[in-house]
C-alpha cells in the first residue's frame, strides 16, 4: 500500500462533519491554518460527472484529506463545469479526459467513483480494479446479472476494495430496523414489502432524434449499448426508464430498498419471480421501463413484494418509499425518514410495544464515503457497510423483476446453478455488448 493510503485517524471528519454545507472550501476546514501531509491524503479521479457522480465526489470532498485529481465525462460542458466547481472548493483544477481509460493511466490517482450510466459500470469497474484502483460504484452494480458476476470476481482478483452507493447502509435507522427485525419481536414475518412511488416523475415527452451537443462524445457515451442516433431522451437524466442502458425503477430504486430487506431477512436469493405492470400511467410518453409494476418474490418461510409508480406519491403507510416487514405481533416501517412500529392488537391490546417514528441522524451519504475511506485507510474490505457482494445481491435480485416482468411468466431460480429454469428468463441474464465493446474477461 503506498504512503498516501495511510491515513491517520484524526485527519477523518467526525460525525459533526456530516452535517456541513455542500459546496465547501478549504477555508472551511481550516487549512490555511494547518496542512494535511502528502503521505495522509487520498486522490480520487471521478468517472462520470454529472448527477449522481458529482454528489458521490462532493461527499468524499467533505473530507480535507481526500483530492479530486482528475475528471473523466464524455461531455465538455460536464468537464468545464466540475473543474470549476472543484477549483472553487480546493484551489486547484483536476486533469479532464474525455476518455476514462486516459485518466486510469494517472499512477496519483488512488481510487475512482464511477458514475456514468448503468450500461458503463462494468467495463469502467473492472478497468478500474486492473489498473490497481480501490472504487466506489454507483447502484445499481451492473445493468444485467451476468455483468455482476464478472464484477465480483474482478474485486476478487485484483484485491482492491470497492463499495457500491447503495448509501441506505449507511443509514443509523436502517441499522436499528435490522436490529429489531433480527431480534424476532415482531413475530413470524409472512411478508416483506418495498415500495417507491415518484411523484415528481412527469411524462417524457416524445421528442425527434437530433444531432449531439456540441462536445459530447456520443459514440463513447454509447460505448457497448446498441448503436442509435442521438436522442435528448435517452442522454443524462433520463437514460434510466430505457433497457439499452438501465432498468427503469426496479434497479434504480429497487436496489435499495430491496437491499434492506434481504439483510434483514438473512436470504440472498429466491426460488420464484413473477412480475405484473407497464407504461399504464404514461402509455405514450417516450419511456420503455414500466411506470407501475408488482413484483412478487418467493423465499423460504416468506414473500416479498416490490412496487413502483410515477406521478402519484400515494405509497404504503402513508410514505413515498420504504420496507415494511410485517409480523405477526407488529410490522416495523422504515425508510429515509426514520422508522417506526405499528403493533398488531388482539382483544383489543397491542401485542407489542408500539414506537412512534424515529428520525435518523447525519447524512447517510456522508456516512457511506467516510467508511469507504476508513476502510480504505486500514485495507480491510470487511469494514465496508456495503462491498460488491452486497451490492451484488441487490442487483441480481432486482434484474429478476424486470426479467420476470419482460418473460410475463413465473421464473424459477436455481441456486445451484445460478440460472432460472426457464431458457426465456435466462437469455436475459447474459450482457449482450455493441460496437465493438467486448465484456471484460477476468
Amino acid at each position: 500500500m503506498s504512503s498516501r493510503r495511510r491515513f491517520l485517524q484524526n485527519t477523518l471528519l467526525a460525525s459533526a462533519g456530516l452535517s456541513m454545507p455542500s459546496v465547501l472550501t478549504a477555508r472551511d476546514f481550516g487549512l490555511f491554518t494547518r496542512s494535511i501531509s502528502p503521505s495522509d491524503q487520498l486522490n480520487v479521479g471521478l468517472i462520470g460527472a454529472n448527477g449522481m457522480g458529482w454528489s458521490n465526489m462532493n461527499s468524499f470532498l467533505k473530507m480535507p484529506q481526500v483530492n479530486c485529481v482528475a475528471i473523466a465525462d464524455i461531455d465538455q460542458s460536464v468537464l468545464d463545469r466540475r473543474a470549476v466547481d472543484v477549483e472553487k472548493q480546493r484551489g486547484k483544477k483536476p486533469a479532464l479526459y474525455k476518455d476514462y481509460r486516459k485518466l486510469l493511466e494517472d499512477k496519483d490517482v488512488d481510487v475512482v467513483i464511477i458514475g456514468t450510466p448503468d450500461h458503463w459500470h462494468c467495463l469502467a469497474l473492472v478497468d478500474s480494479l486492473s489498473a490497481g484502483k480501490h472504487a466506489y460504484v454507483e447502484k445499481p452494480l451492473a445493468n444485467s446479472i451476468e455483468e455482476c458476476n464478472l464484477m465480483v470476481k474482478a474485486a476478487d482478483r485484483y484485491g482492491k476494495l470497492v463499495q457500491v452507493g447503495q448509501w441506505q447502509r449507511s443509514g443509523n435507522q436502517y441499522d436499528d430496523a435490522i436490529s429489531f427485525v433480527k431480534s424476532g419481536q415482531l413475530g413470524n414475518i409472512r411478508l416483506v414489502k418495498c415500495w417507491a412511488y415518484q411523484g415528481w416523475m412527469n411524462p417524457v415527452p416524445v421528442k425527434p432524434n437530433s444531432t449531439p451537443p456540441q462536445g459530447v462524445d456520443y459514440k463513447m457515451w454509447l460505448g457497448p449499448a446498441p448503436e442509435r442516433p442521438f436522442n435528448e431522451n435517452r442522454f443524462h437524466f433520463n437514460f434510466r426508464w430505457f433497457w439499452d442502458y438501465a432498468g427503469g425503477l426496479m434497479t434504480d430504486w429497487g436496489v435499495h430498498e430491496i437491499d434492506i430487506a434481504l439483510y434483514a431477512m438473512g436470504v440472498s436469493a429466491p426460488k420464484s419471480v413473477m412480475a405484473s405492470g407497464g407504461k399504464l400511467a404514461y402509455p405514450d410518453d417516450a419511456s420503455e421501463t414500466p411506470d407501475t409494476l408488482q413484483t412478487v418474490y418467493e423465499y423460504d418461510g416468506f414473500n416479498m413484494l416490490w412496487e413502483h409508480a410515477t406521478g402519484i406519491d400515494g405509497g404504503n403507510y402513508g410514505y413515498t418509499e420504504g420496507i415494511a416487514f410485517i409480523g405477526n405481533n407488529a410490522t416495523l416501517v422504515v425508510n429515509r425518514g426514520g422508522w417506526e412500529i405499528i403493533a398488531e392488537k388482539k382483544d383489543g391490546k397491542p401485542l407489542i410495544e408500539g414506537m412512534a417514528r424515529v428520525k435518523p441522524e447525519g447524512n447517510a451519504l456522508d456516512k457511506h464515503t467516510i467508511n469507504f475511506v476508513e476502510a480504505i485507510k486500514a485495507n480491510d474490505a470487511s469494514q465496508l457497510h456495503c462491498g460488491i457482494e452486497t451490492g451484488s445481491v441487490a442487483a441480481i435480485n432486482a434484474h429478476m423483476g424486470n426479467i420476470a416482468y419482460k418473460t410475463g411468466k413465473k421464473i424459477y431460480w436455481d441456486a445451484d446453478k445460478g440460472l432460472f429454469t426457464d431458457k426465456d428468463a435466462n437469455k436475459l441474464v447474459t450482457a449482450n455488448y455493441h460496437n465493438g465493446w467486448k465484456l471484460p474477461k477476468v
